[in-house]
């Protein structure tokens, strides 16, 4: 089925709480603390909005807390994007997808990239099948939209501050709104009215 706003906003509401995997923030901190850092950098609306659901599939396949711990690839980078695909074009939808294999190709053409991972990105590297090599790398970066993914994946890691500030999830949800496919929105009346204060979630 397809989400909308309201439904991406309600996933936010029930299971943004809930541990990011092994790191000290949750779902929904990572999400807008993500999104916050592509704002930043002056991303474009399309970026920013995928930098705040790139994850969004560990909030529609839930694995419990930590699940790289028992050996576990939850796909997320896959999972939400049939949901999404009727909502957002691929410029939102291919960060998000390749945001995985984005970090698999940083640890192979950064040197310095890898020894910055938490301990929960090593993890899931091994799972999702490690460094690639020097042709795996060349060929990610051929792909339309590999370099948004590797901004994404170097705002992804950065995204674990239990303290930071961020705008409003109703702030980053109204510019998801902004990028939808003409009436795909779906925003229930008032439900996610531009927030420009920051604030913690």
């Amino acid at each position: 089925m397809a989400l909308s706003i309201a439904d991406i906003r309600h996933l936010f509401d029930t299971y943004g709480g809930l541990a990011y995997s092994g790191e000290p923030v949750t779902q929904l901190q990572h999400a807008l603390q993500t999104a916050t850092l592509a704002q930043d950098s002056g991303a474009r609306a399309e970026l920013v909005t995928a930098s705040l659901l790139h994850d969004l599939g560990h909030l529609l396949n839930r694995q419990g807390e930590t699940p790289t711990e028992r050996g576990i690839d939850d796909l997320h980078q896959y999972y939400a994007l049939p949901f999404l695909r009727p909502l957002f074009a691929d410029a939102v939808l291919e960060p998000i997808r390749l945001h995985v294999d984005a970090k698999r190709c940083l640890c192979a053409i950064d040197p310095t990239y890898r020894a910055k991972l938490s301990a929960d990105s090593v993890r899931s590297l091994r799972l999702q099948g490690g460094v690639f090599s020097e042709h795996e790398a060349q060929s990610f970066l051929s792909q339309p939209y590999a370099e948004d993914a590797l901004s994404l994946r170097r705002w992804d890691d950065l995204a674990k501050d239990a303290s930071r500030s961020t705008p409003t999830l109703a702030h980053f949800l109204a510019i998801a709104e902004s990028v939808t496919k003409p009436g795909e929105a779906m925003l229930s009346p008032g439900s996610a009215s531009a927030g420009t204060s920051s604030h913690s979630p």
